[in-house]
């Protein structure tokens, strides 16, 4: 661009601007643009009848859609409330009935209980700590029972941990009677 266009633009600038100050601050558009606008559009059969059924349509304030559910809200809570407050509504929590296993693994427990009881009392001090294991495993066999009450095998492996006790309390009361400690 040279400077002899910028100066040409820079001419008509105070010219555009006399021209902006002169136009009216606000216009108005006429009092009949839409009858005018509407001749104007094709007819249509459907806009007419909305039209003329409007005259008589009386506009309702329009509701908010939070305030009809409100109040179902408020009674959901409610009762939410009074179920969580009301002890007599809840039924007492109940043991479930021991399963078959567990009945069985109790009553080879109080076997195994009696057989030990029979056998003589001396024991040798060093038989103590693998006869302790033993008994540790057995109540964790019977903790896992009674977490899973349907699971045979661990029935299997508390039989087998009272007969592996029950053998090696007869070898310590064996050995106790003669003399030996190892």
């Amino acid at each position: 661009m040279s400077t002899h266009e910028t100066d040409r633009d820079h001419d008509h600038d105070a010219e555009l601007q006399a021209r902006l100050r002169a136009l009216p601050d606000q216009r108005t558009p006429p009092a009949d643009g839409w009858a005018r606008l509407a001749a104007q559009l094709p007819p249509r059969e459907a806009a007419t009848v909305a039209v003329e059924q409007a005259d008589n349509v009386v506009a309702l304030p329009q509701r908010s859609r939070l305030r009809g559910w409100l109040p179902l809200g408020t009674a959901l809570a409610a009762s939410l409330a009074v179920y969580a407050v009301a002890p007599w509504r809840q039924a007492p929590l109940q043991a479930p009935a021991p399963s078959t296993l567990q009945l069985q693994a109790a009553a080879m427990t109080e076997q195994y209980q009696q057989a030990v009881a029979s056998l003589p009392g001396g024991r040798a001090a060093a038989w103590q700590p693998a006869l302790h294991e033993l008994d540790e495993s057995a109540a964790q066999i019977r903790a896992a029972l009674a977490q899973d009450p349907r699971a045979p095998h661990l029935l299997g492996q508390l039989k087998r941990t009272y007969a592996l006790r029950l053998e090696l309390t007869r070898q310590a009361a064996q050995a106790a009677a003669a003399g030996m400690t190892t």
